[in-house]
């Protein structure tokens, strides 16, 4: 059997099993050596879905809305300093980029979730973190969100993976060699429809992906937050978005009064869906929730959602395609909250930073 040189080979030592690759007997041993590409791996043992997880919210944290807001509140701003791109877009918007670089070859894109920006704790968390073990980062600030309004009456949403791309291409031009990206809650709902939807023909620079709290199925989601335990989320995302149709006579045009969207799915019909090509909010949250996409994934894909998340209902956890992907890893620690993974002490690095990078090493 010839080995490839560009093949990392995985061996195996087994009593009285026949290889189905290659092998080498050892005489009066009985032990055959069974030679399996790492690329081919995949090809025989499906392991998709992990089944312990090694985060273990504090004792005196245990409320899953206390494990989602505490985070937020307490932890400081992670040493970054960043350098802001503005990057025009083709059709004739632009993107706010923020980079933090120390001439590394290999690079992580972050990818907010709903509202959020680059001044997000998590997002300048985890670039810290893969800095640490030589990474450059760059934040997507998606559009309208790096705290100047966009051009243009259509914003960012769960679903649009365009602006994505062109920043992958952006970041490949300018000569990575490696990339991985993170994205967090509806930044993570892009990053795995953008993968399934490139699947094989995904650039050959992006070699992992790592997403946190996604809400895989936007529609019973959006229901969840909806409800009365979940107001306060829902009220600070209101705030917030109804201030961004105020800052654009098109978009009040289509929303009359912004105080009467009182929830997502009125947000949704009256706005996202009108302004992005959707029928309505149903349409926007059929198209756009990546849970259907997961099958296309082509590299190997790493989602981790608590399963006290209260943003999150059965149907945000696919399990099934996880367990039918060589690629997608699904990862549900019984805490963490929405976004939250609260770690204490450890210089900083939470511990889904740490999982991020240690997937995206390979450790």
């Amino acid at each position: 059997m010839l080995l490839h040189p560009g093949d990392c080979w995985v061996f195996f030592m087994c009593r009285g099993i026949f290889g189905f690759m290659g092998y080498f007997s050892i005489p009066d041993k009985n032990i055959l050596l069974i030679l399996i590409p790492e690329r081919q791996l995949n090809c025989y043992f499906l392991m998709p879905l992990i089944s312990t997880s090694s985060y273990r919210s504090p004792w005196w944290l245990s409320n899953p809305h206390a494990q989602t807001i505490f985070p937020n509140l307490v932890r400081p701003m992670a040493d970054v300093s960043y350098v802001r791109e503005v990057l025009p877009t083709p059709d004739g918007d632009f993107l706010d980029l923020d980079w933090v670089r120390q001439g590394a070859p290999r690079l992580l894109i972050a990818l907010h979730g709903l509202e959020g920006s680059s001044q997000s704790k998590y997002i300048p968390g985890i670039i810290h973190t893969f800095r640490q073990y030589g990474w450059d980062g760059l934040a997507l600030n998606f559009r309208g969100c790096g705290g100047t309004p966009n051009l243009l009456t259509r914003a960012y949403h769960s679903g649009e993976t365009g602006d994505l791309d062109f920043v992958i291409r952006h970041a490949v031009f300018m000569g990575y060699k490696r990339i991985v990206i993170a994205g967090f809650s509806l930044g993570g709902n892009v990053l795995l429809k953008y993968l399934g939807e490139k699947g094989a023909s995904i650039p050959a620079e992006i070699t992992h992906a790592v997403a946190f709290s996604v809400p895989c199925d936007l529609a019973s989601s959006s229901a969840k937050l909806d409800r009365r335990e979940n107001y306060i989320y829902r009220q600070r995302f209101m705030i917030r978005l109804r201030k961004k149709v105020r800052q654009k006579p098109s978009m009040m045009k289509l929303a009359g009064d912004p105080e009467k969207l009182k929830n997502f799915r009125m947000f949704d019909n009256a706005i996202t869906a009108p302004i992005h090509g959707f029928a309505d909010a149903d349409d926007y949250y059929t198209q756009s929730s990546c849970k259907q996409f997961i099958p296309g994934i082509r590299i190997p894909t790493l989602l981790v959602n608590a399963q006290n998340d209260p943003f999150l209902t059965p149907a945000c956890f696919p399990e099934e395609e996880a367990r039918n992907s060589r690629y997608f890893y699904m990862e549900t620690p019984h805490d963490g909250g929405h976004v939250g993974f609260y770690t204490p002490g450890k210089a900083n690095i939470y511990w889904s930073e740490q999982r991020a990078i240690d997937f995206a090493e390979g450790s």
